[in-house]
C-alpha cells in the first residue's frame, strides 16, 4: 500500500465576479445579434446563459420549482427571481432590473409574459427562448403557451444560435477562468496517479480525485468517468469496483469548474511498464493531437482543420480512428461541449477568441491512447490554456508501494 495517500490543499482563492464592463459588452453583443435576426425579445432559462449575461451566481437554482429567468430586449434586461432568489441578486452592483414573483414556475412563468407584455410598445413581437441543441433550458409547456400569445404569428423562435453567436468568442477574462481550471484538474489528476497502486478500485482512485480536485480549488465537480481497462473501454459509465492491476490503462474525463468554467481535459496512465510500440505509439498520437492543434487560425473552417487532421493521421499510420463520435474536437466555454465542431461537416469560421478541444482518440491492442489539448484562438495563431499532456506516458509502478 501507500504509506502517503494524504491529500494536499492548494490555496486557491475564490473566483472573481465578471467586470460590469464585460457584461456590457456581451449584452450590446447579443443585441446586435438580436437586431441582425430580427428578434425583439428573447427568453433565457438555461442556467449558463443566465450567468453568462448577468453573473449571477447562486447555490440554489438547482431547485426546480422556483427558477429563474432572464428577459432581454434591445433596452432592458430584466432577471426574474423567487424573493430568496432577489435578495442574493441584490446583493451585489448589477446591470440589470429584479422582478420578484411568489410561487413555482406557473407564476415565474406568468411574471416573465407580464413583463414582455407591458414592456411591448405596439403589438405583438418577436420572441426567441433558448432552447435547442447544447442548451437545455427550463420551462414548461406553460412556457411555451404564454410565449406564443405574444409572440407574432403565434410562434417561438429558437435563440440558440445567435446566443452562440456571441458566446463563441471567449474574452481574456473567459479564458484565464479556463486555463485555472485545466490547472486545477491536471494537478490533481498528476497528484492522485502518484498515489496508485495494485489493487485500488475505480470507484477508490475516482473519489481520490474528485477530492484532490476540490482541494485544489474547484468550485464544483461533477462525478467523472474512471475506467481500467486493457480493451474492453466503456466511456461514461459509473466507476466499479474493478481492481488495478498491470497492462491496464486509467482514462478519465474531468470537468471540474471555476468560476463556471469546466475543464473537461481527458488524462490518461498505465498500471506497469509499457511495450515499446505503446511508448511509440503515445509519441506520435500525442506529437499529432498537438500538430492539429497548432494548425488552427482565424479565416480557417472547422471541416479545413478536420480535413488536415485525416492528411495528418493517414501519414502516420497509427490504426483506425476511434469512430463512435464523428468529430475530433469541439468548443468549450461555460459548458462542457460547445458549437463549434471539428468534423468534416461544420463550416463555422475560426475566428479569434474561440476556445477549442481538440482530442482525437485511438484505441489499439487493448491500449487507449487521448491527449486532449486547449487552445485559444489569437490573431497570430493559438495559445495553449492548459499544460501540454506529458512528454512520456504516465506510469503507475507494478508493485505495491512499501512503507518506509
Amino acid at each position: 500500500m501507500n504509506p502517503d495517500r494524504t491529500l494536499k490543499v492548494r490555496p486557491l482563492p475564490p473566483s472573481p465576479q465578471v467586470p460590469l464592463e464585460e457584461l456590457d459588452a456581451r449584452l450590446s453583443r447579443v443585441r446586435k445579434e438580436m437586431e441582425r435576426a430580427h428578434i425583439d425579445v428573447v427568453v433565457l432559462s438555461d442556467l449558463k446563459n443566465i450567468q453568462y449575461f448577468t453573473d449571477y451566481r447562486t447555490l440554489s437554482v438547482a431547485y426546480k420549482s422556483r427558477p429563474s429567468f432572464v428577459v432581454i430586449t434591445q433596452d432592458q434586461l430584466h432577471v426574474v427571481g423567487c424573493p430568496s432568489e432577489v435578495k442574493i441578486m441584490e446583493s451585489a452592483p448589477r446591470r440589470y432590473s429584479v422582478i420578484s414573483y411568489n410561487g413555482y414556475i406557473s407564476e415565474a412563468v406568468d411574471a416573465v409574459a407580464e413583463r414582455i407584455r407591458s414592456g411591448a410598445a405596439s403589438g405583438r413581437q418577436r420572441i426567441a427562448i433558448d432552447y435547442g441543441q447544447e442548451m437545455l433550458g427550463r420551462g414548461s409547456l406553460r412556457m411555451l403557451d404564454r410565449l406564443k400569445e405574444l409572440a407574432s404569428d403565434g410562434v417561438v423562435q429558437t435563440a440558440v444560435d445567435l446566443l452562440f453567436r456571441v458566446r463563441m468568442i471567449k474574452t481574456p477574462f473567459e479564458a484565464a477562468m479556463k486555463r485555472t481550471a485545466m490547472s486545477i484538474v491536471n494537478d490533481a489528476f498528476d497528484q492522485v496517479i502518484a498515489q496508485a497502486y495494485i489493487g485500488i478500485t475505480e470507484f477508490e482512485l475516482s473519489r481520490m480525485l474528485q477530492a484532490q480536485i476540490h482541494l485544489n480549488g474547484a468550485e464544483s465537480a461533477d462525478n467523472i468517468p474512471m475506467l481500467f481497462s486493457d480493451g474492453d473501454f466503456v466511456y461514461g459509465i459509473r466507476p466499479s469496483e474493478r481492481r488495478l492491476r498491470e497492462g491496464h490503462y486509467i482514462w478519465t474525463d474531468n470537468n471540474a469548474t471555476y468560476g463556471g468554467y469546466p475543464a473537461d481535459r481527458n488524462r490518461i496512465a498505465r498500471c506497469g511498464g509499457p511495450q515499446n510500440w505503446e511508448i511509440e505509439t503515445y509519441k506520435r498520437t500525442r506529437s499529432l493531437t498537438i500538430e492539429v492543434a497548432k494548425s488552427f487560425k482565424p479565416g480557417l473552417r472547422c471541416r479545413d482543420v478536420y480535413n488536415n487532421f485525416l492528411r495528418l493521421w493517414k501519414d502516420a499510420d497509427l490504426g483506425e480512428l476511434y469512430g463512435h463520435v464523428s468529430r475530433i474536437g469541439h468548443g468549450g466555454g461555460l459548458d462542457i461541449t460547445e458549437p463549434p465542431s471539428v468534423s468534416a461537416s461544420d463550416d463555422t469560421l475560426i475566428l479569434p477568441g474561440m476556445i477549442f478541444h481538440v482530442e482525437p482518440k485511438l484505441e489499439k491492442n487493448g491500449a487507449i491512447f487521448q491527449f486532449e489539448e486547449v487552445i485559444y484562438v489569437r490573431e497570430n495563431g493559438v495559445e495553449f490554456i492548459s499544460e501540454l499532456s506529458p512528454d512520456e506516458l504516465p506510469i503507475v509502478p507494478a508493485w505495491p508501494k512499501k512503507s518506509a
